[in-house]
């Protein structure tokens, strides 16, 4: 069942338009994503489904209030993390917590919420002690003290390292586990990949494509290779075997390592020729293709930052 939908979307700025007519629909429970560059008018159209801006065109529905009109009693039922959320330094974990619920008519309990989160031991500490991760753990807590049934968390992981990003796409988990549907905003391709259920791709303010991570990889013919090595001594012609397989673009051989690029399921073909012509080989390797790949072919240029 759609909780958000989102029809003709538009929206402008001195005559430039930051949305054009943008169309999705979440579901009750997924992890929907919006992904796109910087600029791509992605937080534009999250503000829009939040109520914190309005909309010069189109219709959204965010379960079943109108956004900017029914905004106080929308507010009651979601959970936002912006994307430049802050707090004052002196402001303590617990003292935070306990100003956001006091924002709700039935708010859950925060301090279950210190236990949940893992910031029990940070209770009394400020604000600018905490690290990056400890951070974004407090305001995904602050997202959830209404007890929500959407929360939207925009850029979440931006800045932070390796590990603290890893450990924050553990707690987004967790959101979804305990039953609340999560918008996610983000211009990292392997978050996505991770998180999302769906994911609408945004490129200068209008969605290009939209469709399960997975899907968005299989959609689109983008050429891959595949590499492997002949066992020793063997004489065979991989060119000559493989040229003529769907999918093969180009097969070429450096002493024993074999390289093979094509487009489709075409490793699939290879293997199978090989076997049956009884080459052997071995370290066989296959590239993954990425969601940046499929990026690429859907706007001829990468997002990778």
């Amino acid at each position: 069942m759609a909780i958000i939908e989102v029809e003709e979307l538009g929206k402008r700025y001195g005559g430039q338009a930051v949305l054009d007519r943008v169309s999705f629909s979440v579901e009750e429970g997924e992890v929907f994503g919006i992904l796109g560059p910087n600029g791509a008018g992605k937080t534009t159209a999250v503000e829009c489904v939040e109520g914190l801006r309005r909309a010069d065109s189109g219709a959204v529905r965010v379960l079943g209030f109108d956004p900017f009109r029914q905004g106080s009693e929308l507010r009651e039922h979601i959970g936002v993390q912006l994307q430049h959320t802050q707090l004052p330094d002196n402001i303590k974990v617990w003292e935070a917590l306990d100003l956001y619920a006091s924002f709700y008519a039935k708010p859950r309990d925060w301090r279950e919420l210190l236990e949940r989160w893992g910031l029990a031991d940070k209770r009394n500490a400020r604000f600018a002690k905490l690290s990056g991760g400890q951070k974004q753990r407090l305001f995904i807590a602050l997202a959830l003290v209404g007890d929500p049934t959407v929360a939207f968390l925009d850029e979440l992981t931006t800045g932070l390292d390796p590990q603290a990003r890893r450990a924050t796409w553990e707690l987004v988990k967790r959101v979804r586990a305990e039953g609340v549907t999560v918008v996610l905003v983000s211009h990292f391709m392997d978050e996505v990949e991770e998180l999302c259920d769906r994911v609408a791709v945004l490129d200068e303010g209008s969605v290009v494509a939209l469709d399960s991570p997975a899907g968005l990889i299989d959609g689109v013919d983008t050429e891959y290779r595949m590499s492997l090595r002949l066992m020793e001594g063997d004489t065979a012609d991989p060119g000559h075997l493989l040229e003529n397989l769907d999918g093969v673009a180009s097969v070429s051989r450096s002493g024993d390592l074999v390289v093979v690029t094509g487009r489709g399921d075409f490793a699939t073909a290879v293997s199978a020729r090989l076997a049956r012509e009884g080459v052997l080989v071995r370290d066989l390797r296959v590239d993954k293709r990425t969601l940046d790949d499929a990026f690429i072919a859907l706007t001829g240029r990468s997002l990778q930052v």
